[in-house]
């Protein structure tokens, strides 16, 4: 390595690490940047999981404490739009037992603990209407004011307070991290407006008034995308967890998915910004066709048996034009793996990864939540020892 180069790697932060490799350029070392699922930062952090899910200043030093505590070059942020007064429409907060509370609203009863995502029960649940029913006008918002998390759980983003939390991030850490937005795919947000089952059904069955709901739905994600790229961030994740080859065909992918996500995907990099994409599961039947969305990057890649991907094929058929973004199994190596085996499948990774164009070692998906802090720290110390570029 010449002298010049060592004294440019001297100066190189966290943030610049990250962005060189979305580049696809090689910087001083493989950067390490994984998703904390939401039990995850719970079981770290032990907050009141209540505060936690709806308070955005406590939501955002967890994230920088998470970052800083496991030195990560990046921080993904999973949640956006938090009101400052979340607190005017709770009736009651109980606490059940150490980590878990119950939220009570007009609507609905919400379980929040340290072990995993809200459990919600709504009092009166509306159903699910069928495709043929849907009036897009009245059934399809005219602007995105709500995450779609899981199943009949939804994060609503304030309207008057939909970036804040990247403000506070940049308070706490300043230009020292990459800090990532999230925003979700609108073949999500079509699955979770006529149910998952339903929805599958209605691309057979009137694959062209989905396609209508996609467009309204595309146009609207978009235009939060862009105003989130305002926002001091390096890079949007699209949270695109149904479209693999457990839910669709690539046929299906081609017409329901990819088009609509390539619009987005114009959008963010028209505004300068990296995006990728994140898929889980099975995905190897369409490596090709992620890539020709056009993201900067791919997020997951599951490796067997999660998924079907094996990181060197994957990195020699589209490696070429987009960074590669994992991909550790968090439960069978992170999790129940013994030490030994860990550290290999971990080593063997970054080796794999170190020899791609752009690579950022993470877990493929979120962390899951008994992962232990010693098992984490482990991926920083081996990026520090076998990490580094010559």
């Amino acid at each position: 390595m010449s002298l010049q180069r060592k004294i440019y790697f001297m100066k190189m932060t966290p943030r610049e690490r990250v962005i060189e490799a979305m580049s696809l350029r090689k910087p001083d070392r493989v950067p390490l940047m994984c998703q904390f699922s939401i039990g995850a930062m719970m079981q770290q952090l032990k907050p009141s999981p209540a505060e936690f899910w709806y308070d955005g200043r406590l939501f955002s030093v967890g994230l920088a404490d998470l970052c800083e505590r496991f030195s990560f070059d990046g921080i993904l942020v999973s949640l956006h739009g938090h009101s400052p007064q979340w607190r005017d429409e709770i009736l009651s907060i109980r606490k059940i037992e150490e980590g878990k509370e119950e939220v009570v609203f007009k609507d609905r009863t919400e379980i929040h603990s340290w072990n995993d995502l809200p459990m919600v029960k709504y009092n009166n649940k509306i159903e699910k209407k069928l495709i043929d029913d849907i009036d897009l006008s009245r059934d399809v918002p005219d602007f995105i004011d709500y995450i779609p998390v899981s199943q009949d759980l939804y994060f609503k983003i304030d309207s008057q307070y939909p970036f804040e939390i990247f403000g506070y991030l940049r308070e706490l850490v300043g230009d020292k991290y990459s800090i990532h937005g999230e925003i979700t795919s609108p073949f999500d947000y079509l699955l979770d407006l006529l149910g998952y089952e339903q929805g599958l059904i209605s691309l057979i069955m009137n694959p062209e008034k989905c396609k209508k709901i996609l467009e309204k739905f595309t146009e609207n994600i978009a235009d939060l995308a862009e105003k989130m790229c305002d926002c001091g961030i390096d890079a949007i994740k699209i949270s695109s967890p149904f479209a693999g080859m457990g839910f669709i065909s690539p046929e299906h992918y081609s017409e329901f998915v990819l088009p609509f996500e390539s619009i987005i995907i114009s959008r963010i990099k028209a505004k300068g910004k990296f995006t990728y994409i994140h898929t889980c599961g099975h995905i190897d039947d369409r490596l090709e066709l992620m890539r020709d969305s056009g993201s900067s990057g791919l997020e997951c890649l599951d490796p067997e048996p999660v998924g079907n991907v094996d990181l060197a094929n994957a990195f020699s058929r589209i490696g070429d034009s987009m960074f590669i973004k994992g991909n550790i199994d968090s439960v069978n190596t992170l999790l129940f793996a013994d030490d030994r085996k860990a550290y290999e499948v971990v080593k063997k990774i970054i080796e794999t990864g170190m020899k791609g164009r752009g690579f950022i070692l993470s877990t493929a998906c979120s962390l899951a939540p008994k992962v232990s802090s010693q098992r984490i720290e482990m991926l920083h110390k081996m990026v520090e020892d076998i990490g580094y570029y010559q």
